[in-house]
This record gives C-alpha cells, sequence and structure tokens, in this order.
C-alpha cells in the first residue's frame, strides 16, 4: 500500500477518490510543527538553530500518520506546491525520520497545482526531493517572525501600547495612518467647471469648456464664482452661436485583463461580491480542494498550453470565430518574483460553469470562470469621435466627446470595476462635421472641490502592498484580518479602513523607535532575500544575521526609553489628530492635554494628574460632561473616583460604576476592593450583545431570518424559533439552507 499525505480532508477524500485501491490519502490538517511558544526558540547565538515543537491539537493527526505509514510500503509528501507547503513536507519527513518509521520505506515528493485525475496521476509519476531553497526561505521568513514577535510584542505589553507587532502587519497599518494623516492635514481647494449644451439640428448633446479667450482650461483654472460669471458675461446670452472647428474620429480596442492572481482575485472579488480577503481565500481554497480550480496562493499570470487550446476550443464553439484572437493571449507575470505556482487561477475544466455550487462558492467560480475565459477573447472594439466648438465670437472653444463599442469582444463575458464606469461615460454625438452650425442653449457653470486621497479598503490596501513588493500571495489575507483582529483598524459600511486610537499609538511608536521595521523598501528588500533564498541566491544563515543585526539594535535600543519620552513622541505624532484645532487645554485647570495609556488602551489625561483628574476618552463626548447638573447633584459625597472619569458608588439598587454616561451593577465590590481595572473591565463588558442582523426572507416559511453575533453558546442565525449555530454571518441562500435543514430534522 503507498500512503500519500496531503494538507486538508476534504483534499484527501478527493484524491483518494482517483487513485482507487492501494492507496490510502489522509490529511495533516495544515502544519503539524512550530516553534516552541518561549525566548531562546530561536538561538541567535548558535547559527539561529531553532527548537519545535507538535502544535498543540496536532497530535491526532500524528498518530493517524503514523498508524497508517506502519501498513505503508512507500509516503507521497503531497502538501501544497508553495513555501509553507514545502516546509509542511519538511516537518512531517523530520517527525518520521525522528520517530524510526522510514526503514525499509520509500520518501516522495509530489506536487500538483490542480486536483484533477491527470495531475495527480501526473505529479505521481514525477516524484522529486523535497526542495532545500524553498524550506530554507520558510525557516528565515519563521525566524524573521518569531525574533520581532518575542522582540518586539514584550516591549509593547510592558507599556500597554499595543497587542503585537507583526513584520508586514506593522507596515499595513502605518500606511493606513498615514493615509489618514493625509486626509487630516488635507485643505479643499475650489475650481469650477463650465459645460454647455449644444443642439446640432434636433440632436442635442454636452460639451466642455477647453479653451478661453486661447488659454487652455486645465482642472484648476477656474477658481471662484467671479471668475466663472465674468466668462459667462463674455460668452454671452443662451442661444449663442457656435461652429465645429475640428472633429477626431478613430477606431480604439481595450484588451481583455490577465486572469487571476491570488491578489487580483482578492481585489476584484472584493470589489464585484464585496468579500473580504479572508472570505475569498476561505472559498477559493474550497473550490481547489474540489478540484474546480488552480492552486489559489500564486503571483504567476500564465496559463498552460492544453488549459488555452481548451478555453480556446470553447470560446470558438459558444461565440464564434470572430472572438478568438488570432493567436492565443499571453500574460506576462509583473510580480519580480513569481514563485509560489506556475499558473494563474484558473478552472481545471471550461465546457460549462460547474454545477451545484452555492453561496460564495458558486459566485467566486463564476468570477473565475468568467475572468478566464475573458482573457483569451479577442479586443473589445470601439469607435470614438471628439470635435472641437468655437463660440463665433471666438471666446470659448468647448470640447465634445463620443464613443460607441462597435464590438463586444472579450467584454460578451466580463467587465472589469473600469470597464463598466467608461461604459457610462461613453456617450454617443450626433453625425459632425468641420463647418457644421451649432446653437449652445445652455451654460452649465459647476462647482467643486478637490478631494483627499481615499481611505484604503482592503482591495487598494492589497494592491498597494503587492505594488511595494510587501507580502507574498499566501499573506494578504492573513495580514487583513490580523489587523483587524488586533484592533488596529477598523472599517466603516463602506469597507474602508480606519485607524482607532490603538493603531495610531502602535504606528507612532514604530514610526519612531522601529524605524525599519514600518518602512517599505526595507520590508520589501526583506521579501526579496526570502525570494533569493527561495532560489538558492542567497544561504539561510547570511539572510538571517543581515537581518537580525539591525533589527537587534533596534530591540536593545528600545528597552532603555523611559516611558515619559514614549509618551511625549506618541503625543507629538498624534496632536494634529487629538486635538484638530490646537484646543489641547485642560477645561479643569488649564494644563496641557495629551494621550494617556492604560491597561484599557489610551485615553486623553491632564498633564498635572494627579493633581488634575480630568481625563476624557478618545474619540467620543467627554464622559463628565454627559451627567446632567441634577443628577451631579444626586451624587453622594462618599463616591469613590477610579480614575479615567470613573467612579464606584452606592445606589439604591446596590453598588456600581459609572463613567457618567453607562452605570454596570459592581455588587461583589466594595469602596476597598474596586479597582479601576476591574470597573473600566466591567463597563467594556457591560451591554455587549449586539442588535440582530436581518438577512432575510425564508421562501419556504414567509419568515425573516436574522444573525445574532453573539448568544450563550457563540453566533447564531434565527427563524421563527429556530436557531442553528454559525461562525459568522452567512450569506441568504445559505441561511435558508442551514434553517430549512434544522426544520426537516424536527
Amino acid at each position: 500500500m503507498n500512503l500519500l499525505i496531503v494538507e486538508s480532508p476534504s483534499k484527501a477524500k478527493t484524491i483518494e477518490k482517483y487513485l482507487g485501491a492501494g492507496w490510502r490519502v489522509v490529511a495533516s490538517v495544515g502544519h503539524v510543527r512550530d516553534l516552541v511558544p518561549e525566548n531562546g526558540s530561536v538561538d541567535t547565538e548558535n547559527k539561529f538553530k531553532m527548537k519545535w515543537h507538535i502544535m498543540p491539537g496536532k497530535e491526532k493527526q500524528i498518530k493517524l500518520i503514523t498508524d497508517e505509514l506502519k501498513k505503508a510500503d512507500a509516503v507521497y509528501l503531497a502538501s501544497d506546491p508553495d513555501r509553507e507547503g514545502e516546509a509542511i513536507a519538511w516537518h512531517l519527513l523530520d517527525i518520521l525520520k525522528t520517530k524510526k518509521l522510514l526503514k525499509d520505506k520509500k520518501v516522495y515528493r509530489v506536487a500538483f497545482h490542480e486536483i484533477t485525475k491527470k495531475a495527480v496521476q501526473a505529479a505521481i509519476e514525477n516524484p522529486r526531493e523535497i526542495d532545500k531553497n524553498l524550506v530554507d526561505a520558510y525557516l528565515v521568513r519563521r525566524a524573521l517572525d518569531y525574533l520581532i514577535g518575542f522582540g518586539i510584542s514584550p516591549l509593547l505589553w510592558r507599556r500597554n501600547l499595543g497587542k503585537s507587532a507583526g513584520r508586514v502587519q506593522s507596515v499595513a497599518v502605518k500606511l493606513v495612518v498615514d493615509r489618514e494623516k493625509e486626509i487630516e492635514s488635507f485643505k479643499p481647494q475650489e475650481y469650477w467647471s463650465l459645460e454647455s449644451l449644444c443642439t446640432a439640428e434636433s440632436a442635442q448633446f454636452k460639451a466642455i469648456l477647453n479653451k478661453f479667450n486661447g488659454q487652455k482650461i486645465e482642472k484648476m483654472t477656474i477658481e471662484n464664482k467671479q471668475q466663472i460669471d465674468d466668462m459667462l458675461g463674455e460668452l454671452g446670452t443662451p442661444n449663442v452661436a457656435a461652429c465645429v472647428i475640428n472633429v477626431d474620429k478613430k477606431k480604439t480596442s481595450r484588451k481583455p485583463a490577465a486572469p487571476f492572481t491570488t491578489s487580483t482575485l482578492q481585489q476584484e472579488a472584493a470589489r464585484k461580491l464585496y468579500f473580504s480577503s479572508k472570505r475569498t481565500m476561505t472559498a477559493a481554497q474550497h473550490l481547489y480542494e474540489q478540484g474546480l480550480i488552480t492552486y489559489m496562493r500564486t503571483d504567476a499570470t500564465n496559463l498552460n498550453a492544453d488549459a488555452v487550446t481548451e478555453i480556446r476550443n470553447f470560446i470558438g464553439r459558444e461565440y464564434g470565430d470572430n472572438f478568438l484572437p488570432k493567436s492565443a493571449n499571453v500574460y506576462a507575470t509583473k510580480s519580480k518574483n513569481a514563485q509560489e505556482a506556475h499558473e494563474a487561477i484558473r478552472p481545471t475544466h471550461f465546457d460549462a460553469p460547474a454545477k451545484n455550487l452555492s453561496g460564495d462558492e458558486a459566485k467566486l467560480y463564476d468570477l473565475i470562470w468568467k475572468r478566464t475565459i475573458a482573457c483569451q477573447m479577442a479586443n473589445a472594439e470601439f469607435d470614438s469621435v471628439a470635435a472641437d466648438i468655437e463660440t463665433d465670437n471666438h471666446v470659448g472653444v468647448f470640447h465634445a466627446v463620443g464613443s460607441t463599442r462597435t464590438f463586444d469582444g472579450f467584454m460578451r463575458v466580463y467587465t472589469e470595476d473600469k470597464d463598466d464606469d467608461d461604459d457610462k461615460k461613453d456617450t454617443k454625438l450626433p453625425p459632425l462635421n468641420v463647418g457644421d452650425k451649432i446653437v449652445i442653449t445652455e451654460f452649465i457653470p459647476e462647482q467643486h472641490f478637490t478631494q483627499p486621497p481615499a481611505r484604503y479598503t482592503e482591495a487598494s490596501l492589497v494592491k498597494k502592498l503587492e505594488e511595494l513588493g510587501i507580502g507574498r500571495p499566501s499573506t494578504y489575507a492573513t495580514i487583513m484580518s490580523t489587523i483587524v483582529d488586533r484592533e488596529y483598524v477598523e472599517q466603516d459600511k463602506q469597507r474602508r479602513f480606519h485607524p482607532t486610537n490603538g493603531g495610531w499609538v502602535i504606528a507612532s511608536y514604530l514610526n519612531k523607535y522601529f524605524t525599519d521595521l514600518v518602512d517599505v523598501n526595507f520590508t520589501a528588500k526583506t521579501e526579496d532575500t526570502l525570494d533569493d533564498v527561495s532560489n538558492g541566491k542567497q544561504d539561510k544563515l547570511t539572510a538571517l544575521e543581515n537581518f537580525w543585526g539591525p533589527t537587534n539594535k533596534m530591540i536593545d535600543g528600545a528597552r532603555g526609553i523611559k516611558t515619559s519620552d514614549i509618551i511625549d513622541e506618541i503625543n507629538e505624532f498624534m496632536h494634529k489628530h487629538l486635538f484638530a484645532d490646537d484646543d489641547d487645554k485642560c477645561p479643569d485647570c488649564g494644563a496641557k492635554l495629551g494621550i494617556k495609556l492604560s491597561k484599557f488602551g489610551p485615553f486623553i489625561g491632564c498633564e498635572n494628574y494627579p493633581n488634575c483628574k480630568y481625563t476624557k476618552q478618545l474619540g467620543k463626548v467627554d464622559a463628565a460632561a454627559q451627567v446632567d447638573a441634577a443628577a451631579a447633584a444626586q451624587v453622594k459625597s462618599d463616591a469613590v473616583e477610579l480614575g479615567d472619569g470613573i467612579e464606584f458608588r452606592v445606589g439604591k439598587f446596590g453598588p456600581y460604576v459609572t463613567d457618567g454616561a453607562k452605570n454596570v451593577a459592581a455588587k461583589q465590590y466594595t469602596a476597598e476592593t474596586i479597582t479601576l481595572e476591574i470597573a473600566r473591565d466591567l463597563l467594556a463588558n457591560a451591554n455587549k450583545k449586539a442588535e440582530p442582523v436581518k438577512i432575510g426572507e425564508n421562501p419556504q416559511t414567509k419568515k425573516m431570518i436574522f444573525f445574532y453575533p453573539t448568544g450563550r453558546y457563540g453566533a447564531y442565525i434565527s427563524s421563527d424559533r429556530i436557531n442553528v449555530s454559525v461562525k459568522s454571518q452567512p450569506d441568504l441562500e445559505t441561511a435558508i439552507k442551514l434553517i430549512n435543514n434544522k426544520i426537516k430534522k424536527k
């Protein structure tokens, strides 16, 4: 018997069906071993020797593998075809060697980029050795992350600066904070545009002012209403006579976008499907494990020859030969080092979109299928016309543009957002020739203001990280979820990132004391180093020494900094954010206000503390100001001030704590046993039950389905007294299925 080890149980089931008798396929369920979570697990004084242990909960998988191995003649290590997958194979081999279970057994490393019978059998027929360079790159990456975590994170915890600092996540947080600083310091500028409504015989169209008295009109040329009024005075009243002085006609074409990489899939799924990066990768993982798409962690845009032939045959059969370019479209990979996989993300079959899919998987598969088909289709073609129209008094020249799609090409199947936007902008002009008489029936002046740079969304932040060379395909989803989970950023209803107060604090601290860590060039260079190690251009030890030397100096330098000095630096970094109008005077004593740090996060306090105990919660209305005079008069004289605007009191219904806006029972405490930390914890955890979210109506029962984020046993959905536990908010289709399955079982 042969034993084949993959990463996931669902993948194991799929592959075992392909291989049949004589094969046993089991899963490691991801990584099985990691560094021991303690200081010294990477020995920087002994060539960075690493101490490993079996990860908690993975003992069961190791026992399953070892039990099956005892019955096998050969073992095939078939973890994913990327750096992390190579590391899993290496760890498994090392564990099995240590247990002395490989005597008289052959060991093979096999890798495939799609889970089809053909691909799996081809991989088994062409095994290879474990790629030492890929493993070394993993070891360097893991050591760096460990050294940063155990080097910097304790400095953050000790001073209540944050939860942790990561090599790539910290850069992502810094990018979000820097963008917020740009937005806060942005000063809008007024400018105007002038549009005209033109009539040529019976047809109407619009044109924009392009020249005035011979001067080219740029975006910011017209600065105020006075200028626009003066221009209108010179142009004349409505029904101004004009003439076409130039017509430019040309044919244009637009090429289809390349097939998906991990990054572009996450970006497009965010724009079109409103998926988070994590949600996209979860659905993609399931599609891959079912054998429906190729490996979903890749920065390559090429397709193999067999796939291209199959796609072109499908296009010719379904859409006609005129939708086929003469030769296959070829896309150059933009990544400097596309080493994670050999192909773009594509379906494994092209005859028709996959059936029997639902929810996120169906939506994402449809997106991948359409993008892949479109990438091998002919260009979309357009007729465009541009005309210049001059007023008869030679004061103004207006520019009109029209465009008409004459051949759909790839747009018959798939359009990107920019294609959709361009279609909306396209207008059809009437037939125009030089010398044609035009009447301008109306002038339409419009006031504008320059806009600040847009806040990052997941899609645009992933794109920015990719442009900067930071992170790799397998890391983007983790980066996005980590910075949210650690509460360094939060998302608004439009899914835009805003830095939290904690995000501001961590960014300001790292910006001052760990400059290289949050420097995009330094981080990108580190990623290039990992690529060099994976390609054998640099050895593991040199890479680690080059990184650890300067990083260790930063850590050593930061250990001796006084907390008061750190707070001063944070205040300087955050001053304009905290006090937009430079109103940083304490309302109680007139001293200077600034940021303070506590176990529960940053807050604003007075520099005269403890003589002045004024505090204010960041981003919220001053709690003390929310207590009206009548309520304040009733406060008993024996109330205990705990600090940070919080008091312990004894009322009609017993002891409680209050921040002025909210009261929380504290019956188990007395004035002697209560502390500020306990009080803040009580207030923070009060009323945590969130309002239910409407998902939609169940067509079978005609009842509304609600999502409850918190419950006695965690998140759940509910409809007409039927409750089903869930991990996160499902889409309507999934919610209906879960509720109806529960009804059937009753």
